[in-house]
C-alpha cells in the first residue's frame, strides 16, 4: 500500500481573549520521521520518507516563489510590511507552526488573535469583521475546531488566503482561478497527487471522506479539472467500505474512526491524510496504521503564495487606476422644472459604485447612506507619486443678489469635460450654509440641469460638518468666560487642586498642561514640585475680557444675535459682559478646516487660536485654555471631504463653507488635494471662489495658494448679461421682486456700459499671471447680440477666450465650448505671482487690496483697527495675509455703487486676527458676522410631505 498521511501536528494555548505577534515565528518543530516499525512496514517508511523529501523540495520552490515577490514589492514601497492575520479557536497543528515559521523565514507580520474553544460564532465574526477593515492585514486565516459557512463568509474574499469563502469557491468553480484563492490543502494535494506522487490524475477514481463543505468542493473542483471523477461522502456514510475498496485515491478530510479499519482500503491505494491531529509529544506516530508525513507543510507554503498574491493585489490597488466611470443620462425637458424636480428625477450611482469607479479603494471612504460618504485623507500617501492634474478656479463678476451661477458653471464644466469629452474631472464646492438656504439665496448645488445630487440633502446637513464646527466654537466660547469666572472666585490654591486634582491618591499633570508649563518656562512635570509662584502662573490666564474676540455661533441667520450680553444669573456671580453670535461659517474653525492639509495641521491650528489678550496685552489661545484635544476630537471626521456626484455622474467633493465676503470664501485645501490626484496628470479640478473675483479669487490666490502650495492653471469668470445690465445702470436687482423690463428685453447699450465690471475683474485676475477664460451664463431672455457683445469685449480686454454657456437647459452637453476653452487656456503659459509679499507692513498689504484690487483712491483705519493692527504686529502677527471682510455687492465698501468706482477711501473699521487660520481681517465699513433673515425668507416655501418624506421648496 502506498501511503501519504497529511499530518498537522498541535498543543494546546491558553484560553486567553487576543495575543499578537509581530513578525516572530514559534519555535521550529521538526516532525521526526517514521522509521521501521515492529509490524514490518520498513518500504512503507522509505517510500514515506522519500516522499517527504520530495514534498519538502516542492514546498521550498513556493516559498522562494513567494520571498521573491515579497521582496519586489518592498523594492518597490520599502515602507511595505505583509501581515497575515490568524484567528485561532483550536489546537495547535503542523500547518500552523509551519505557517508561522515561514512568515518570519517571509518576513511577514503574524496578528495571532487566540480565542476560547468554546467561543460563540458571534464572537469569532466580531474579530474577523475587525481584521477585514484593517488596511494593514493583507491576508487572514481561521484555525477553528468545526467552521459553519457563516463564519466562513464573514472573511472578506480578497483577504481570505484560505480560499474558503462562497465566493472565492464560485471564482474557482467559474474558472477565474486569477482572481479569488485556492484552497492551500486542496492545492497542496493536487501538488502531491501530481509532483511527489508523480501520479498521473486523468481518468483516477478519488474518494473524498469526511472533508468539510470548503474543502470538499474545492478537491472535487481541481480532481474533475485534472480528469479524474471524485465523490465525497462523510465517515458514517453506508457502504463505506465498498467504496473505500472501490477507489484508487483515498483522501482523508478528518480523523479517521477507529471503529473503521486500515483494511477497508485495498493495497496501492494512494492515501492522502488532510485531518488535524494532535502532536502528544512522541518523536514518531501512527495513525491506526497510517504513517509519515503529508500535505500540512506544502499547504503552508501555498498559503504564503497566497499571502504575496494578496499582498501583490493590494499593491496593484494602491497604485492609481484609469477611471472607469459610467456617466448617468439626462434627458432635458423644456420649460425646464424646478431644481428639486430635475434632481429628484434622476436615479444617482450609489456612492460606493461611483467611488470604485474614480479609484478609491473600499477602505478609503466611509458611506453616509446611499449617496454620500467621506474620503479618508490616507489617499494622500498613497498617490504622494501620482502627479496632479491641472487647476482650475471659477469665479465671476460682481453678482447681483440673486447670484449670477458660478455653482451651475462649475457643475456643468465638469459634466462636459468627463461626460461628453471623456477627460477625468473633479468639482470641489463648499457646503451651503443653513443661512442663505433658509433665508434669501436658497440653495447652492448649482442649477438646472447642473447640479449636485440629491440637492436636498446637499443644502440640508450634508454630513453634519457645521453643526461639528458649531459645537467645537462654541465649546471654546464656553471655556473662555467658565474660565475667566474660575478664576474671579477662586484662590490659587483652589484653582490649582481643580485643575490638577489627586485621583486615587495620584496627582498627574495632563499632556496639555504639561505642554503649558514648557511654555511657561517652568520644566517640571511633578505637580508637588511647582513653587507658590509657578502654580499662579500656571492656573491664572488673566483674560481681560474687553480684548475677547471669540464669538459664540449658529447656522441660522439670525439678527437678533448681533449684539446679546451673557452672564446675567445669579449663579455667574455678577460676571456680565457683552458679546455676539456670528453665522457659524464665519467661525475661524470653518477658515481653519479650508486651509487646514492634515489632521496634526488641524490640531496644531485650532490650538494656535487666539481668543483675547491677558491684562499684560499678551495673546491668550485656545491651547493656554486646555480645549485643544476636546476641539480636534469633534472635528476628526469634518476634516474628510464629502464625496456625491452630479446630474451626470460625475464626481464631486463638498467640503468647508467659508462665505467669502466675512471670511476667505473656497472650499479645501485637502478636497483639491485629494481630488487633483485622482483625476490624473491630465484630469481637471474645478473649484470655486465664492462672490466677485474681487473678493473670493483674490483670497483664493493669496491665501488659499499660499496655504496649499497649488498653483491654478486657468480662471474661468462667469458673467451674465442680467448683471452686466445692472453694472451698466440698470434699475436695482432685488431678490424675490419681479425683474425690470431693461432685464428682459435687448438693450445693448446697458450691456456695453457695464461690461467695465467684467474688464475689471479679467485685469484683477490677469495680476495674478493666471489665463481668464469667460463663461458667459446664458438666460432664456439674453439675445445673441448681447452675447456677441460681450463675448467680444471680453476677448478684447484680454481673455483667453469668451464662451456662451447652456448647461443650466441641457447640462454638460451646453458647455463643451467652455471646456475645449479650458483644456486650451491649461496649456497656456502661466506666471502665477501672489499679489503683496507678505513681509509688508499690515497697513501696506490691506492698502494694496484697495488701489490694486477695489480701485480705492486710499485707505482710512478707525483709531480702534489702527490700535489692533499695532498689537497683532507687537505679537509677531504681522507677516500674515489678509482677509477682507467687504460687500460682495460692490468693488467698494457701498453696495450701491455699481460699475467700477474709482476715487473711493476704503474704511477700516475694525481689524480681527484668525492666528489659527493663518489671516488677518480687516472689517470693511459696517460689514457684519451675523447675516438677518428678510421679510419673506426662503422658508415660506420649504416643507415635507407627511407620506413620501420628500422636501418640498428647496431650488
Amino acid at each position: 500500500m502506498r501511503l501519504l498521511l497529511i499530518r498537522t501536528i498541535s498543543h494546546p494555548l491558553p484560553a486567553h481573549r487576543a495575543v499578537v505577534q509581530q513578525g516572530k515565528g514559534c519555535a521550529r518543530r521538526a516532525a521526526s520521521g517514521a522509521s521501521s516499525s515492529r509490524d514490518g512496514r520498513h518500504s512503507a517508511t522509505s517510500a514515506w520518507k522519500s516522499a517527504q523529501q520530495l514534498h519538502a523540495s516542492a514546498a521550498r520552490k513556493i516559498i522562494q516563489r513567494s520571498k521573491d515577490v515579497f521582496g519586489g514589492l518592498q523594492k518597490e514601497n520599502s515602507t511595505f510590511k505583509p501581515v497575515l492575520a490568524i484567528i485561532q479557536a483550536s489546537v495547535d497543528d503542523l500547518t500552523l507552526e509551519t505557517t508561522k515559521n515561514y512568515a518570519e523565514e517571509l518576513g511577514v507580520d503574524v496578528l495571532h488573535i487566540s480565542l476560547p474553544q468554546e467561543s460563540r460564532d458571534e464572537e469569532i465574526i466580531d474579530e474577523i469583521l475587525k481584521l477585514n477593515e484593517d488596511p494593514k492585514v493583507h491576508g487572514l486565516v481561521l484555525h477553528l475546531t468545526d467552521p459553519n459557512s457563516k463564519v466562513l463568509n464573514a472573511v472578506r474574499p480578497e483577504k481570505d488566503v484560505d480560499g474558503v469563502t462562497d465566493v472565492n469557491l464560485g471564482k474557482m468553480v467559474r474558472g477565474d482561478m486569477q482572481e479569488g484563492f485556492i484552497s492551500p490543502i486542496a492545492n497542496g494535494v493536487i501538488d502531491l497527487l501530481e509532483k511527489t506522487a508523480q501520479t498521473s490524475l486523468q481518468g483516477k477514481h478519488v474518494l473524498i471522506v469526511g472533508a468539510d463543505g470548503s474543502l470538499e468542493a474545492s478537491l472535487q473542483c481541481l480532481l474533475q479539472r485534472k480528469g479524474a471523477t471524485s465523490i465525497g461522502c462523510p465517515w458514517q456514510t453506508q457502504n463505506l467500505q465498498k467504496k473505500l475498496n472501490r477507489a484508487e485515491i483515498v483522501v482523508l478530510g478528518s480523523t479517521k474512526p477507529k471503529e473503521i479499519p486500515v483494511s477497508w482500503i485495498k493495497p496501492g491505494t494512494i492515501v492522502i491524510n488532510c485531518s488535524h491531529i494532535v502532536l502528544s509529544g512522541v518523536s514518531e506516530q501512527y495513525v491506526d496504521g497510517l504513517a509519515g508525513h503529508g500535505v500540512g507543510p506544502l499547504a503552508a507554503a501555498l498559503r504564503m503564495e497566497n499571502l504575496a498574491e494578496s499582498s501583490r493585489r493590494w499593491m496593484e490597488a494602491q497604485r492609481y487606476k484609469k477611471w472607469n466611470l459610467h456617466c448617468l443620462k439626462l434627458q432635458p425637458l423644456s420649460p425646464v422644472p424646478s431644481d428639486i424636480e430635475i434632481s429628484r428625477a434622476q436615479s444617482p450611482k450609489a456612492v460606493d459604485v461611483l467611488a470604485k469607479e474614480i479609484g478609491l479603494l473600499a477602505d478609503e471612504i466611509e458611506v453616509y447612506g446611499r449617496t454620500k460618504a467621506k474620503v479618508r485623507l490616507s489617499l494622500l500617501e498613497r498617490l504622494k507619486e501620482q502627479p496632479d492634474g491641472k487647476y482650475v478656479l471659477v469665479a465671476g463678476i460682481t453678482p447681483t443678489p440673486l447670484g449670477e451661477g458660478k455653482s451651475t458653471v462649475t457643475i456643468g464644466l465638469v459634466q462636459a469635460l468627463t461626460a461628453h469629452t471623456n477627460v477625468n474631472s473633479f468639482a470641489c464646492l463648499r457646503q451651503p450654509s443653513q443661512g442663505p438656504t433658509f433665508g434669501v439665496k436658497g440653495g447652492a448645488a448649482g442649477g438646472g440641469y447642473a447640479q449636485v445630487i440629491p440637492m436636498e440633502e446637499f443644502n440640508l446637513h450634508l454630513t453634519g460638518d457645521i453643526h461639528a464646527i458649531t459645537a467645537a466654537n462654541n465649546l471654546l466660547a464656553a471655556a473662555i468666560d467658565a474660565r475667566i469666572l474660575h478664576e474671579n472666585t477662586q484662590s490659587d490654591k483652589a484653582l490649582y487642586n481643580r485643575l490638577v486634582p489627586s485621583i486615587n491618591g495620584v496627582r498627574e499633570f495632563s499632556p496639555i498642561q504639561i505642554a503649558r508649563l514648557q511654555r511657561l518656562g517652568i520644566k517640571k512635570t511633578n505637580p508637588l514640585s511647582l513653587t507658590a509662584e509657578e502654580i499662579s502662573t500656571f492656573v491664572r490666564l488673566d483674560i481681560d475680557p474687553s480684548t475677547i474676540t471669540w464669538q459664540r455661533v449658529i447656522d441660522t441667520n439670525d439678527r437678533f444675535l448681533r449684539k446679546i450680553t451673557v452672564g446675567q444669573a445669579n449663579t455667574e456671580k455678577g460676571f456680565v459682559r457683552q458679546a455676539q453670535f456670528d453665522i457659524a461659517v464665519a467661525s475661524e474653525i470653518m477658515a481653519i478646516l479650508a486651509l487646514t492639509d492634515s489632521l496634526s495641521d488641524m490640531k496644531e491650528r485650532l490650538g494656535r487660536m487666539v481668543v483675547a489678550n491677558d491684562k499684560k496685552g499678551q495673546p491668550v489661545t485656545a491651547e493656554d485654555l486646555g480645549v485643544t484635544g476636546a476641539l480636534t476630537v469633534l472635528m476628526k471626521d469634518a476634516i474628510k471631504p464629502t464625496l456625491m456626484q452630479t446630474l451626470e455622474g460625475t464626481p464631486v467633493f463638498v467640503h468647508a463653507g467659508p462665505f467669502a465676503n466675512i471670511a476667505h470664501g473656497n472650499s479645501s485645501v485637502l478636497a483639491d488635494k485629494i481630488a487633483l490626484k485622482l483625476v490624473g496628470e491630465n484630469g481637471f479640478v474645478v473649484t470655486e471662489a465664492g462672490f466677485g473675483a474681487d473678493i473670493g479669487m483674490e483670497k483664493f490666490f493669496n491665501i488659499k495658494c499660499r496655504a496649499s502650495g497649488l498653483v491654478p492653471n486657468v480662471v474661468v469668470l462667469v458673467a451674465t448679461i442680467r448683471a452686466l445690465k445692472m453694472h451698466g445702470g440698470g434699475p436695482n436687482v432685488t431678490a424675490g421682486a419681479p425683474l425690470a423690463k431693461e432685464y428682459t428685453e435687448e438693450n445693448l447699450q446697458l450691456v456695453q456700459n457695464g461690461c467695465c465690471n467684467l474688464q475689471k475683474q479679467i485685469q484683477i485676475a490677469q495680476k495674478f499671471g493666471v489665463p481668464v477664460v469667460v463663461a458667459l451664463n446664458i438666460f432664456k431672455t439674453d439675445t445673441w447680440a448681447e452675447i456677441e457683445l460681450v463675448c467680444k469685449i471680453a476677448k478684447d480686454s484680454g481673455a483667453f477666450d469668451a464662451v456662451p454657456c447652456n448647461h443650466w437647459s441641457v447640462g454638460g452637453r451646453g458647455a463643451v465650448e467652455i471646456a475645449q476653452a479650458v483644456k486650451a487656456a491649461a496649456n497656456q503659459e502661466n506666471n502665477f505671482q501672489y499679489l503683496y509679499d507678505l513681509k509688508l507692513p499690515i497697513v501696506e498689504k490691506i492698502r494694496t487690496i484697495a488701489q490694486q484690487v477695489y480701485g480705492a483712491a486710499d485707505i482710512e483705519l478707525s483709531p480702534k483697527a489702527e490700535s489692533k493692527i499695532e498689537v497683532y504686529t507687537k505679537q509677531g502677527f504681522g507677516n500674515l495675509p489678509i482677509c477682507m471682510a467687504k460687500t460682495h455687492l460692490s468693488l467698494s465698501h457701498q453696495p450701491e455703487k455699481k460699475g467700477v468706482p474709482t476715487g473711493f477711501i476704503l474704511p477700516i473699521s475694525d481689524v480681527r486676527a484668525s492666528i489659527g487660520a493663518g489671516f488677518i481681517y480687516p472689517l470693511v465699513g459696517t460689514m457684519s458676522t451675523m447675516p438677518g433673515l428678510p421679510t419673506r425668507p426662503c422658508f415660506y416655501d420649504i416643507d415635507l410631505d407627511a407620506e413620501t418624506e420628500e422636501v418640498k421648496g428647496l431650488f
